[in-house]
């Protein structure tokens, strides 16, 4: 059993920072980490995804990346298996734009957890840069980087970064081929319909094999993924996430895969409770502003500062969670869920919660991240 104030970290031989309980930022409320809570090391369930994301009327975001780190020292303090970012640019509140610089600080910062990007928006990045920032990543944090990648959607980053919306899968499926070449730290050429690269070889080179990830929904990206990729990063409501599988196995059977070698990582909302009602009671308005952003995103994008605070909720809270992919009630009845998720699939799905709530004061998300690492995490 791993417990507060333990002198192991998950794996490795103690040093000063695992184990520790976490130092909160200097505006965080000392008691905000009750003690006596114990965790089993080496539990099965990701954290994420942090957003560094500022709060209504809040202009800097100091407090935010404080708290991203901090979040992320935590999580591998209660033995979550990996912490994930997300990208979105240009949005009044900050969401995060820079995940592997991010990511590198996390690395700095932690010693066991995987370090995943859920996802970074691969066509409004050049190859190259995305492979050398990888790959310096990677060495950072001795091999634990995972890199998911998806395609993007709003037409205000594409426009605002330079990148063409209407060839973005062909640029994903050619940054998918361009990737492992770079790594090898061989000088490659290479000539597509997106890009044109010169001879070129890419260092400084990975220590170990970084594993690729799709992020998407749509039928081709999830059959790009099964050909180019090492996995899927699915946030799909279980039905459709039942059919992006089948999508996978039919690809690797097309093109003669192994199954085996592919990973179906799957990310959904997370929120522990007394019971269902008491849960989405609790986290309404935390989840309903994340969601709202989405909304608001493209129209947030040439808003002065500060951001706004959503507007009301009105409807039935079920509303909010009804299609998604988003759980709530008893510990034991979020395990159920995933268990289920996974018989059904046939495949060795892994979870990550998707309960980083922007909106939560950092006391609150300490404890649903206490919740879940004690009640639910151990059991699948």
């Amino acid at each position: 059993m791993l417990c507060r104030g333990a002198g192991r970290a998950i794996g490795h031989e103690p040093q000063e920072r695992a184990g520790a309980c976490l130092k909160d930022p200097s505006h965080a409320p000392r008691d905000a980490l009750s003690p006596g809570r114990c965790y089993r090391p080496g539990v099965g369930l990701g954290f994420g995804l942090l957003s560094a994301q500022l709060r209504p009327g809040e202009t800097d975001w100091t407090r935010t990346y404080d708290e991203t780190i901090a979040l992320a020292v935590e999580a591998e303090r209660l033995g979550f298996t990996s912490v994930w970012t997300t990208e979105h640019h240009f949005v009044d509140d900050g969401y995060m734009p820079s995940l592997l610089v991010v990511s590198a600080a996390i690395a700095q910062a932690t010693s066991t957890i995987g370090i995943g990007t859920g996802v970074i928006l691969a066509p409004m990045h050049h190859p190259i840069r995305l492979a050398e920032d990888a790959a310096t990543v990677q060495l950072l944090s001795h091999g634990r980087l995972l890199l998911g990648l998806g395609l993007g959607w709003s037409e205000v980053e594409f426009i605002g970064l330079g990148a063409d919306a209407r060839r973005r899968g062909a640029a994903m499926d050619e940054i998918l081929r361009i990737l492992p070449q770079a790594w090898t730290g061989e000088p490659f050429t290479y000539e597509g319909s997106v890009y044109t690269l010169p001879t070129v070889g890419v260092r400084p080179t990975p220590s170990s094999k970084i594993p690729v990830l799709v992020g998407g929904g749509a039928e081709p990206a999830i059959r790009r993924a099964a050909r180019l990729a090492d996995g899927l990063f699915a946030n799909a409501p279980i039905e459709k996430f039942l059919e992006e599988i089948g999508w996978v196995l039919d690809e690797c059977a097309k093109i003669g895969r192994d199954p085996a070698t592919f990973r179906f990582i799957h990310y959904s909302v997370l929120l522990p409770g007394p019971t269902r009602a008491a849960a989405l009671e609790r986290y309404r308005d935390a989840l309903w502003a994340m969601q709202w952003k989405y909304s608001d995103m493209e129209a947030s994008a040439s808003r002065p500062l500060p951001p706004p605070a959503a507007p009301a909720f009105t409807r039935d809270v079920e509303d909010m969670v009804g299609g998604r992919a988003t759980f709530a009630g008893p510990p034991e009845s979020l395990v159920e869920t995933l268990l289920d998720i996974r018989a059904r699939a046939g495949v060795p799905v892994e979870f990550v919660s998707r309960s980083h709530l922007p909106l939560l004061e950092f006391a609150e998300q300490l404890d649903l991240m206490a919740q879940l690492a004690e009640g639910v995490a151990p059991h699948i």
